[in-house]
């Protein structure tokens, strides 16, 4: 009776996500006009592949197996969270900061800064050559994007971006590359307390500049990835490290909602998003939830390049040692979209916010 609950409850998710997509201008309901992308590998859609000094790259088969135009720089088989969100917003792809034809009308939409390896610390992801760190993605949109923005639709920015969304996701690697390699040696709540304290300071570079609306992705459940787990399954002092972070995420913006008027933000708590589907994997039409769908190099996080991939992608979580696949990122948009729990996103669901007048 649970079982058949559950699978309910996640035809529901994703019935809905079709719709958003489907009728994706009713949805939006003409409130977003495009959305800047911050973050990670998670949301990174090619930035790496214009930077020759990071090796954190995935413009190479078999990434992009079933994204229309092939790798792309995407980590994962087709398009990542960022690309279902602005799927489900009506928006087109958006593009790459670092790519050169995003200029003129391109960024109109919005322009992806993402860097794979990247993090909320300027130190995280040496290890993996130089990245484009999150401060130095908002020093992009301000020296770069939004001049030119504000030139090419005539607007002061004041009028312009409370009709963008800012959506980021940050902290991943700054657990990975970083806190979970021994390169700080603080408690796990000490740790975190750092990672907020840069990471309000970001968020309130960004109101300054004119951001209003903000999704911020939380941490994945990184002790379930297969590079951490090493097909173990969910590892849970990995876990609860992670979610020492939510917690004090979770803190820090409603503390910003008083420093911040004006502004809403919203905190989808990947964790319990991904660990939801996990838990229930065959209620939610997965059979594989701790191994990776491509054949990995020897760092264990990413797929051999031209290396054999499994067939039925849908069914996996993790298509390399680190990153899901499409059919997750569908999931994870899908509940974040439609939940009405705040122990999932907080402290409105994704259409909700869509439907806040800006």
């Amino acid at each position: 009776m649970a079982t058949s609950k559950l699978f309910l409850h996640v035809f529901l998710l994703y019935f809905l996500l079709l719709a958003c997509i489907v009728n994706a201008k009713h949805v939006n309901a003409g409130n977003v006009q495009g959305m800047f992308i911050l973050g990670s590998s998670v949301v990174d859609n090619g930035n790496n592949n214009f930077n020759p000094d990071t090796t954190a790259k995935a413009n190479y088969a078999p990434y992009g197996v079933d994204f229309p135009s092939g790798a792309t720089g995407r980590f994962s088989n087709g398009k990542n969270i960022a690309d279902i969100l602005a799927e489900c917003l009506g928006l087109p792809l958006i593009p790459a900061f670092a790519d050169p034809r995003t200029k003129g009308g391109a960024i109109t939409h919005g322009v992806n800064f993402g860097s794979g390896g990247s993090g909320i610390l300027d130190d995280t992801g040496s290890i993996v050559g130089k990245v484009t760190t999150l401060n130095e993605q908002i020093d992009n949109f301000e020296k770069e994007t939004l001049p030119a923005l504000e030139a090419q639709v005539g607007s002061q920015r004041a009028a312009i971006l409370p009709n963008y969304l800012f959506l980021i996701a940050a902290g991943n690697n700054d657990y990975l590359l970083n806190y979970f390699i021994g390169r700080q040696l603080l408690t796990p709540q000490a740790f975190a307390a750092k990672l907020i304290s840069v990471y309000s300071n970001q968020l309130k570079r960004l109101y300054n500049l004119g951001a209003r609306r903000f999704i911020l992705v939380s941490v994945y459940p990184l002790g379930c990835s297969p590079v951490v787990s090493r097909g173990l399954g969910c590892l849970p002092i990995q876990n609860g490290v992670v979610s020492i972070f939510y917690d004090q995420l979770i803190s820090m913006v409603d503390g910003l909602k008083q420093q911040l008027p004006a502004s809403d933000i919203v905190v989808l708590n990947s964790v319990k998003l991904i660990t939801d589907v996990i838990n229930n994997a065959g209620a939610a039409g997965f059979s594989n939830t701790n191994g990776s769908c491509c054949q990995l190099s020897v760092n264990g996080a990413s797929c051999q390049e031209n290396g054999s991939v499994c067939n039925d992608r849908k069914s996996y979580v993790y298509f390399d040692g680190q990153h899901n696949t499409e059919a997750l990122n569908v999931a994870f948009v899908g509940k974040a979209f439609a939940s009405a729990d705040k122990s999932d996103v907080y402290p409105v669901n994704l259409q909700n916010l869509l439907h806040t007048n800006f």
